[in-house]
């Protein structure tokens, strides 16, 4: 079963939508507690990560996501849920989950005078950088769906499995070991999508050793 985690700022309903279409089994819930058996996580999000950060610290569900971490539960960041598995985000200067070693950065604000506006919202295409489990039977440069203003800068370029332009190259996939994210929208990008969801719904913490 798959947990999806509701901290009041996710896009709950759309991945909830995209399972179902999958035929997964999955448990949405507000309480740590309830998610405790569960084979793995997701961490939906849109919004800003300081209110984020405020609303897991305040269901707990910020130490109970750590603790799974160490467990071995895999584990997969959607959009704002990608950026606050990092240590730090500028978007309110705030330290987050330290799952991944990173921060999460501004788009620089030149991107305007190139004529391309901030957010980046939008189609866009991928390559990989390394193989990823998520990735599996996805073609490279197929395209997912973006809405973000900031992005994934990790510490170490080898957590780094796909990358896109928009002005800049960014990272757009990370995998450290059982931690997974994603600054594009699965949920809302086609069949390619899906089969980003169903490939994480076959990892279990024994995929990872654990």
């Amino acid at each position: 079963m798959t947990g999806i985690i509701d901290y009041n700022a996710g896009n709950i309903s759309s991945v909830a939508r995209a399972l179902s279409s999958l035929g997964l089994e999955f448990l949405i819930s507000k309480r740590p507690e309830e998610l405790a058996t569960a084979e793995r996580l997701i961490i939906p999000g849109v919004g800003e990560a300081a209110f984020a950060m405020n609303q897991l610290k305040k269901s707990g569900y910020d130490s109970f996501i750590i603790d799974a971490a160490k467990k071995g539960i895999p584990i997969l960041g959607i959009c704002l849920g990608s950026q606050i598995v990092m240590d730090y985000s500028e978007e309110g200067n705030v330290d987050c989950l330290g799952l991944i070693p990173g921060k999460v950065r501004h788009f620089p604000d030149d991107l305007p005078a190139m004529g391309l506006k901030i957010p980046h919202m939008g189609w866009n295409n991928i390559s990989y950088r390394k193989t990823d489990p998520l990735f599996s039977g996805i073609r490279e440069n197929s395209d997912f769906y973006f809405v973000h203003s900031y992005y994934l800068d990790p510490s170490d370029i080898e957590d780094i499995t796909g990358v896109a332009e928009y002005g800049i190259e960014f990272s757009c996939a990370l995998n450290r070991k059982n931690i997974f994210a994603l600054q594009f929208h699965p949920e809302k990008s086609g069949k390619q999508g899906l089969k980003i969801l169903g490939n994480f719904a076959t990892l279990t913490k024994e995929s990872f050793g654990c």
